[in-house]
């Protein structure tokens, strides 16, 4: 099939390059999303292949596939104060569509998948560089998308486990942490700017006495795709009632590239990003705990 581009120069100079079928209607997918394959433009879609809800950027608990680098404070990992610590942080995550009820365009309209993710953190500074801790997720998500706009409702559990190695050292006092959760978010894009926020509520818990309330925002900028290259950065803040409101600031900003197949799917992203940390801790073991790190990351998606 014949395609047409069509380059437009945005008021800051990048240079947006938009691909389209040579039809009356165009593929029109979301603007931070994956890209939509022509077959699935409309209409009910079994297993479809996209998301509708784009990935949170600085969330470091968002299913992802990613590797990072991490340097800073890690109050319970090898040194008394744990300054100076490096770690890596690894996660492979993935959503499998399970149906799409589609909207008026394409990319838009209710869908509902399965998601399921392991973050891991290793302690490189050990000789073995011990698996620190564990943290195995699996949900139901249930998205919609609809111009600008787009929601988030998502079930999920997470259980969380200490690595045997570490345990051996570690004097640290083993939590049998594990929940199920309720989290909503809504997220709106206003030209290159996203505004997301919502909350979770966890419904049952172990031990009982962490606290049921977590309280999302965030903000996202991109700078529009010239070629198959983009800018983008993210600020995320959570705060919880378990740690008296206290706030945990993650951000993240770099670049990513994108290299379509044809058919429109699937796209293959890298995102390259320095990142940042500060407040309690988002792995699982060490809830209690404050941490602050400063690192580098890739982000793959398939």
């Amino acid at each position: 099939m014949k395609r047409r581009w069509w380059q437009l120069a945005s008021a800051s100079g990048v240079l947006l390059c938009l691909a389209g079928p040579a039809s009356a209607q165009t593929i029109d997918a979301p603007r931070c999303g994956t890209g939509v394959h022509e077959s699935e433009a409309i209409g009910v879609v079994g297993f479809p292949q996209d998301e509708i809800f784009c990935p949170l950027i600085a969330d470091p608990k968002y299913p992802r596939s990613f590797a990072s680098l991490l340097r800073g404070t890690f109050p319970s990992i090898e040194k008394p104060s744990g300054k100076g610590t490096t770690i890596g942080s690894v996660g492979l995550g993935d959503f499998f569509g399970l149906v799409r009820f589609g909207g008026p365009r394409a990319g838009e309209g209710l869908q509902l998948d399965v998601v399921g993710a392991i973050f891991a953190q290793f302690d490189l500074d050990a000789p073995s560089n011990d698996l620190i801790n564990a943290d195995y997720i699996i949900g139901v998500p249930l998205t919609f998308r609809r111009s600008g706009f787009s929601l988030l409702a998502r079930v999920y559990h997470q259980s969380s486990h200490l690595g045997d190695e570490f345990l051996l050292r570690s004097s640290i006092q083993r939590e049998n942490l594990s929940f199920e959760s309720l989290e909503l978010l809504a997220s709106q894009e206003i030209g290159p700017l996203r505004l997301y926020g919502g909350g979770e509520r966890l419904f049952r818990r172990d031990p009982d006495t962490v606290k049921a309330n977590l309280l999302h925002t965030g903000a996202e900028l991109r700078s529009g795709r010239a070629g198959l290259v983009q800018l983008l950065g993210g600020v995320d803040l959570k705060t919880t009632e378990q740690h008296n409101w206290a706030q945990a600031l993650s951000g993240r900003a770099g670049v990513e590239l994108a290299r379509p197949s044809p058919g429109g799917h699937p796209v293959r992203l890298v995102m390259i990003l320095l990142e940042l940390y500060k407040g309690p801790s988002p792995y699982g073991q060490f809830f209690q705990e404050d941490i602050s790190y400063v690192g580098v990351g890739i982000n793959f998606s398939l």
